[in-house]
């Protein structure tokens, strides 16, 4: 007779959760070692950076904000969460994708090599996505796009066809909207 107390027959609830994005918005002191504390704790843990960016958002006070997306289960962002909010010198961290619509951009630059027909399509294509030409020879273009981390990609798959040859993105920026601060 099988124990029915088995784990095999009792599913974990962890393991039936499905695997989501979230954006988190942290802002810390200026100094040096902070990224590299955050960064080691995810490394620690095993959890995988998507994106990441960090910037200097109020200078006299040297506080910066790190723009982090993530992957996980809700357990296990809300354990990174925990986690963030115990290093010292953070103070603050916010999952911007809980609290409802946040902005989120990202810039890409994009370079794509080619001549004639190719060339004119992947002028007219950028155009329709509103990217704008920043360099320019004979034989190449280099594209800044700016947007939702789908619209980039979109553009970079079709730039792919067209002869691209080299791409460089910035990482995802957000901001809550309405009236709340970070």
């Amino acid at each position: 007779m099988a124990d029915p107390l088995k784990q095999s027959h009792y599913p974990s609830p962890l393991l039936s959760q499905e695997v989501v994005s979230r954006t988190l918005s942290i802002m810390v002191d200026n100094e040096p070692g902070v990224l590299a504390r955050v960064i080691g704790l995810f490394t620690a843990r095993g959890y995988n950076i998507d994106s990441l960016t960090v910037t200097e958002t109020e200078h006299e006070k040297h506080v910066s904000r790190i723009t982090i997306v993530t992957r996980g289960t809700p357990a296990v962002i809300e354990q990174i969460k925990h986690q963030l909010e115990r290093l010292v010198p953070i103070h603050r961290v916010r999952d911007l994708t809980l609290e409802g619509v946040s902005l989120e951009r990202e810039l890409a630059l994009v370079k794509v090599q080619g001549k004639g027909e190719k060339r004119i399509e992947a002028l007219r294509l950028a155009e329709i996505f509103r990217a704008q030409v920043v360099d320019t020879s004979t034989e190449h273009f280099v594209f800044e796009v700016t947007g939702k981390a789908s619209k980039i990609e979109t553009f970079i798959n079709i730039m792919r066809e067209l002869g691209m040859t080299e791409v460089s993105r910035t990482g995802i920026a957000a901001i809550g909207r309405g009236a709340a601060t970070l």
